[in-house]
């Protein structure tokens, strides 16, 4: 990972004398661990092959700002954003899918870019959607819309598609039992709730939600969870649970309340684990990680998304010079659902 040094800052923010004016383009740039974002009306335009998307807007995801404390491992100076919409000069409106696969192992030959070990993910590992343009490498990367709002919709490239995957590990065992079904959704921001409408309109189960904060609560019936808590005192053993917090306290608390032949989903980074042996759990349950989304399963999403309107929640925007206040927000907890920042709008 390379440090912030004066001569990569100036290199970040040329003169406009350095290079033409055209090829400039406002980007802000995490330049260093810790360290603020930075504004740039000046940018270099995204070089190389592959196809030039003009972006409409970013969401602002967690991930984010785990590339600013340094929990990933991403080169920088980095323009961030990967919840990316925009216009491709002959697809029109479209929806960037941001894991890029190796192409050439096990997983991307079955459609997993999204677990490929050699991905290069946009705003993780290469410049992102802060900016006016983001270059894709391929045409197969991008989603149209097709009448999809790019700014509300924005949060699907991730958040959404994130959450949709986490859920589809556990749609055979939900359905299998009906009615009689109970799933644990823990952590009602903005996957969870993504997480309780999808389980809601693909399955009978009964949705549990746990949060500790009463207004996500709130938000969670709002969506159509059967049950809400603030804590898991007292609660009955469920068949699946989704952890979107994924810390040591809340992957117990699964752990101790799945039932035989129950599914676990670990999906968020909060540093805890799901111990598996004799006792542990219970018999046969099954714990898994849950990373991102197939780009199939976007376009599955997308379609969803025309289906069922209500899945495509409103959004708090703000323009992409606030993207340090937007990191601000997501931080302090002060976001319901998600923060979009619009760029060609």
């Amino acid at each position: 990972m390379r440090g912030r040094t004066d001569s990569v800052a100036d290199a970040i923010c040329a003169s406009k004398a350095a290079f033409d004016q055209t090829a400039a383009m406002r980007a802000m740039l995490c330049t260093e661990v810790d360290g603020p974002l930075e504004w740039c009306l000046d940018h270099p335009e995204p070089a190389g092959t592959g196809e030039l998307i003009d972006v409409t807007a970013c969401g602002v995801c967690h991930s984010d700002i785990h590339v600013v404390d340094g929990v990933y491992p991403s080169p920088l100076p980095l323009i961030l954003g990967h919840e990316i919409t925009g216009v491709h000069e002959q697809l029109g409106p479209v929806m960037v899918y941001a894991p890029w696969g190796c192409g050439s192992c096990r997983q991307c030959d079955a459609g997993l870019e999204n677990i490929c070990s050699n991905s290069t993910e946009a705003g993780l590992l290469t410049d992102g959607g802060y900016a006016d343009r983001v270059r894709v490498p391929d045409l197969r990367y991008l989603a149209p819309l097709d009448g999809l709002d790019p700014v509300a919709s924005a949060p699907l490239a991730c958040g959404g598609l994130t959450a949709y995957r986490a859920v589809g590990h556990v749609l055979d065992r939900l359905r299998a039992l009906d009615s009689d079904g109970r799933v644990l959704v823990i952590g009602a921001g903005g996957l969870g709730q993504f997480a309780i409408q999808y389980l809601r309109l693909l399955t009978n189960a009964t949705v549990v939600v746990v949060d500790l904060a009463a207004d996500k609560q709130e938000r969670a019936l709002a969506l159509g969870a059967h049950e809400v808590a603030g804590s898991f005192d007292g609660m009955k053993p469920v068949d699946a649970a989704i952890d979107f917090v994924g810390a040591p306290a809340t992957l117990d608390s699964a752990g101790s309340l799945i039932a035989k032949q129950g599914i676990i989903v670990a999906v968020g980074l909060g540093g805890g684990a799901v111990g598996v042996g004799f006792g542990a759990i219970a018999h046969e349950a099954t714990a898994l990680t849950s990373v991102w989304g197939s780009r199939l399963q976007l376009d599955e999403l997308l379609d969803l998304a025309r289906r069922e309107p209500s899945i495509v929640q409103p959004v708090e925007t703000l323009p992409l010079a606030e993207a340090q206040l937007a990191h601000q927000r997501v931080r302090n907890g002060s976001v319901m659902g998600r923060i979009v920042l619009t760029v060609g709008v």
